[in-house]
C-alpha cells in the first residue's frame, strides 16, 4: 500500500508535511522490524512453504491486497474531475462493508501474520486492526 497507493492517487487535499514524515518513519521502522525478525530470528521447519498456516496466510494476504487495491480504485473514481462533495462508494466489497479498503488492509496484514507466525507480524496486524477500525468508524459516520 505504501508503494501502490501514492502512485495511483489523483490530486486531492494536500498532506501535511508532519503527517508525511510520521508515516514515512512508521513505514521505515515497521519494514526494518518485519525484515529483521524474518531474516534474523524466525526459524521455519523444512516444508514451511507447504504448511497449511503459510498457505492460508498467503491466501489471506493476496485476497486482502486485491480487496484493498480494488477498493482504492473505486474511491479514486468516485468523483469526476472538478466534482466536489461526499459520495458513497458502491461496488466490490463496499456492498458489504462501508470501509472496504480498511477491511482489505486488515485482512492483508493478518494473512501476513499467519504466513510468518512471528510476534512482530502479529503486533503489526493488531496495530493495523486498532488504527484502521478507528478510521473506518469515523468514515462510516
Amino acid at each position: 500500500r505504501a508503494l501502490i497507493f501514492p502512485l495511483l492517487i489523483r490530486e486531492g487535499k494536500p498532506t501535511p508535511f508532519f503527517t508525511f514524515v510520521l508515516a514515512l518513519l512508521f513505514c521505515v521502522f515497521n519494514g526494518y522490524l518485519q525484515g529483521r525478525s524474518l531474516t534474523t530470528y524466525a526459524i521455519y521447519p523444512p516444508g514451511w512453504l507447504g504448511d497449511s498456516r503459510f498457505i492460508a496466510g498467503l491466501s489471506g494476504w493476496l485476497i486482502g491486497m486485491a480487496i484493498n487495491i480494488h477498493s482504492d480504485h473505486i474511491l479514486r473514481n468516485l468523483r469526476k474531475p472538478g466534482e466536489t462533495g461526499y459520495k458513497i462508494p458502491r461496488g466490490g466489497m463496499f456492498e458489504y462493508v462501508s470501509g472496504a479498503n480498511f477491511f482489505g488492509e486488515i485482512l492483508e496484514w493478518f494473512g501476513f501474520a499467519l504466513a510468518c507466525c512471528t510476534i512482530e507480524s502479529l503486533a503489526f496486524a493488531l496495530c493495523t486492526l486498532f488504527i484502521l477500525c478507528s478510521r473506518a468508524r469515523q468514515h462510516h459516520k
